[in-house]
């Protein structure tokens, strides 16, 4: 066995990836799901004081402390990995660097972001720079809850139909009290959204208000209040490889009260892996004419699944189960039913049981 097969796990070994921003709250989850595989997880950031306090929680694991602003500490710190998985927001400042280092070391990148503005300027970027492909590398962002289930769900329900009127995201959450990235990242976006209309996305402003409305959900949900132009990542990605001129993404009104507390203490661990108590349903409906096929996943923590996510994507493209190279989505790269057949959901509904 080379030293490259030891590295990309084609030998006996695991992988070795590299975890970037490793002290953060999905980082934890995604660091030990790494560890319940089996595989080798390299931690690190800037700050040393917290890297340290996260490796400490797993004897043995390896850190090292990088910058974004320093692109020589960012090659030491994924030196000999197979993977980079970017787990450091505000995404707009820690994706572009990463990238960079991943295509210098030829090594695949992923990353958790829900920024959907971030998502459209990564694929804009490096969709069509030579370099990702020369490299033989996958650059997969948005692998996380928003940005990669909606995409999974919707290319399901796609199925064999070409193409589809209108594809529609609704998301209801029964509680979102968001980390201190999704905060950020809040702020950063400043109300604006991205929407998909007439085959194209643009960025409406934050002064302009979104449409409002119903949508029944399945149990435990109901029909709820929502708000429409909810700024989903999944827009992005289901618009990269699915052909539909409308994309219409909804979130229940519920949460977004505790989204916008800035008395938030973020997710509260509610069992023994850490998992908030917050329960999520995704639902996709895809239009084509009068005919409709409808979809839907429900589980916990969208922070927490968002590892399960990441790491079933990094180990199909490191064991040769994705479909392509470059800058990918999550329903254009991988067999999206076998994908979500994998990930620890409380309930399935592919529209076939």
């Amino acid at each position: 066995m080379t030293e490259l097969d030891d590295r990309f796990g084609r030998g006996s070994a695991k992988p070795v990836v590299a975890v970037f921003g490793a002290y953060g709250h999905t980082a934890r989850f995604v660091t030990a799901e790494l560890l319940e595989r089996g595989w080798t997880p390299v931690l690190s950031g800037r700050d040393a004081v917290k890297l340290e306090a996260a490796a400490a929680a797993h004897p043995g694991v390896e850190w090292r402390i990088a910058s974004v602003d320093d692109p020589a500490s960012l090659d030491r710190a994924i030196a000999g990995t197979a993977a980079v998985i970017n787990c450091a927001g505000p995404f707009g400042d820690t994706a572009p660097p990463l990238i960079e280092a991943a295509l210098r070391a030829g090594i695949h990148y992923l990353d958790v972001t829900g920024e959907t503005l971030v998502a459209m300027s990564t694929f804009d970027t490096y969709r069509d720079d030579p370099r990702v492909k020369e490299a033989g590398i996958v650059v997969a962002p948005v692998m996380a809850f928003y940005g990669a289930l909606g995409d999974l769900l919707a290319t399901v329900a796609m199925g064999d139909w070409p193409a589809a009127d209108e594809i529609s995201i609704a998301v209801a959450l029964d509680s979102w009290h968001p980390t201190r990235g999704t905060v950020l990242a809040g702020q950063r976006r400043a109300g604006r959204r991205v929407v998909f209309s007439d085959h194209h996305l643009r960025v409406v402003a934050g002064d302009e208000p979104p449409p409002k409305g119903t949508w029944t959900f399945g149990e435990p949900f109901g029909t709820q209040d929502v708000v429409g132009q909810f700024s989903n990542a999944d827009v992005v990605t289901v618009s990269r490889h699915l052909d539909t001129p409308r994309i219409d993404a909804f979130l229940n009104v519920a949460p977004l009260k505790d989204l916008g507390d800035p008395e938030t203490k973020g997710p509260q661990a509610a069992d023994a892996e850490g998992r908030s108590a917050q329960v999520f349903l995704v639902e996709v409906v895809v239009r084509r004419g009068d005919e409709r096929r409808r979809v839907a996943a429900r589980g916990r923590d969208i922070y927490a699944i968002t590892a399960p996510i990441v790491v079933e994507a990094a180990e199909r493209i490191l064991t040769g189960r994705g479909r392509a190279t470059g800058v990918v989505t999550a329903g254009e790269i991988f067999d999206a039913e076998d994908f979500l057949r994998s990930l620890p959901l409380e309930e399935l509904s592919l529209g076939d049981e």
